[in-house]
């Protein structure tokens, strides 16, 4: 098996035993991403080869770093790099080079991850079509006339493309569900606080957005989180870390999962992909789990109402300096900017009152999950659409009212901080990939995480490769710009 096929912990076993050398894993990944990148675009500010197989020699006889040790890593282009370009997909900061590592390279890097580049993301991770002013936009290693979506989106790619073993991404808006959904691999929203932040702007309110793993296997995902997780003594909120690797095995016999659908019709879904969900859910009954459908739990016009609310909120305090600056006004997306205008214009009432539906969701989602071990929704409601497009304007002649209201079906999660783990479930008619959500309770990462586990040794989905993958030295081109 070629080295780029082979799963991030296998490799990293290998390496331990040194069996197989840093050197030998860079030059692998570097000679596919030659070959398979200048088609997708989804890795960027790529580093020199011969410094990154140097820099790979120098860890064949080192002592071991941890789990990542010489394992070529490309991080997300919305955390900062120490010494690596780090655009955020901001015309603004194009050519800026972080003189210290966000808390989540630092770990990456302490585990002995090498940074080879980043990913592609939208302009400050906005909006689920990685497409940006520096970059251009990332394409679906699937069909690259469709997006790979976001935020995350050059992370899955790339996982998908076999350019990197495993990866980092982050999910305000889905933005680790979606792209993996798209693109055929798992992404893991973990629970808020599991992955901390930095201890920079608000960090009492701001608790929408995590960082999380990617991978080509649940094993991947876990060992990757165990080495993210973990408190952040200057921030609140936070949780332990575990070794969530070491607790895969489980039997889901007899474990109860409730089928959330569509949400009793209030998210409009293309058509296809509720058939797909529900030919997953039969096969989790094959394992022996019991599937409930389940009327919807809460009102989702209110769910929306107090996501919209504090996400402006949110982006009105942490992005200002963009709107109140005339030069980096003109540089900023108008998705951005609209965000910061809704929430210029709240009340102290507003944020409050949305506030308080989102505490009653939560408890309501408690009392469900004291008769279900999990939830499961579709991770998105339309399949990977034309690359050219910024956003589904409409879903089956349903008006979509903002940029973002295609990808509801993410927001009953994303509001309360629910462990969710998007499973790839296969293809559909027209050969594009879908995926649907495992969601437990509060804290509940490493059920999550077995029961994942479960599904990847009954399918394995990501064993099936995408064309271009194939391909590889035939590509040509490079990634759209929009």
């Amino acid at each position: 098996m070629a080295l780029v096929e082979r799963s991030a912990s296998d490799l990293a076993s290998a390496i331990a035993a040194r069996d197989l050398a840093p050197s030998e894993v860079m030059a692998a990944y570097l000679a596919q991403i030659r070959a398979v990148n200048p088609g997708l675009n989804a890795i960027v500010s790529l580093r020199d080869a011969d410094v990154l197989m140097a820099e790979a020699r120098r860890l064949d006889d080192a002592p071991h770093a941890g789990w990542l040790h010489g394992m070529p890593f490309a991080v997300k282009d919305l955390v900062a790099t120490k010494g690596l370009r780090t655009t955020w997909g901001s015309a603004i900061y194009a050519d800026h080079v972080p003189g210290k590592d966000d808390l989540l390279a630092e770990r990456m890097r302490a585990a002995g991850a090498i940074f080879i580049g980043k990913t592609n993301v939208p302009e400050w991770g906005q909006g689920s079509n990685s497409f940006n002013p520096v970059f251009g936009a990332t394409l679906n290693p699937y069909d690259r006339s469709r997006t790979a979506g976001g935020s995350s989106g050059g992370a899955a790619a790339a996982l998908a493309a076999r350019m990197v073993p495993v990866a980092d991404g982050s999910d305000m808006m889905g933005s680790l569900r979606n792209p993996a959904a798209f693109c055929n691999v798992y992404g893991f929203r973990p629970t808020w606080g599991l992955v901390p932040g930095d201890a920079e702007g608000d960090t009492f309110m701001a608790t929408l957005a995590t960082e999380g793993p990617m991978g080509r296997t649940v094993e991947d995902v876990a060992h990757l989180l165990t080495v993210q997780a973990g408190e952040n003594p200057a921030v609140p909120f936070g949780r332990a870390g575990t070794d969530f690797a070491a607790q895969l095995t489980m039997n889901p016999k007899g474990k109860r999962i409730g089928w959330l659908g569509d949400w009793g019709g209030a998210y409009a879904l293309e058509p296809g992909i509720l058939s797909l969900c529900e030919s997953a859910l039969r096969l989790f009954e094959g394992m022996g789990c019991v599937v409930d459908p389940i009327p919807p739990p809460f009102p989702a016009e209110k769910l929306w109402h107090a996501w919209v609310t504090l996400r402006a909120m949110l982006n009105a305090g942490g992005k200002r300096d963009l709107y109140d600056d005339p030069a980096k006004r003109a540089k900023t997306k108008p998705e951005t900017l609209w965000e910061i205008e809704q929430g210029l214009h709240l009340s102290a009432a507003q944020v409050h009152a949305a506030s308080v539906i989102r505490s009653r969701w939560y408890a309501q989602a408690a009392r469900l999950f004291e008769t279900h071990d999990y939830l499961i929704m579709p991770s998105a409601q339309v399949w990977p659409f034309p690359v050219e497009w910024r956003w589904p304007q409409s879903i089956n002649g349903v008006t979509m009212d903002t940029y973002h209201r295609w990808m509801e079906v993410v927001v009953p999660v994303s509001l309360i901080g629910l462990p969710a783990l998007n499973i790839p479930i296969g293809f559909g008619a027209n050969g594009l990939p879908m995926g649907m959500q495992i969601i437990a309770r509060t804290g509940a990462d490493a059920s999550v995480l077995a029961m994942g586990q479960s599904w990847h040794l009954a399918t394995d989905w990501p064993g099936r490769k995408p064309p271009v993958a194939e391909e590889g030295g035939a590509l040509a081109g490079t990634g759209a710009a929009l």
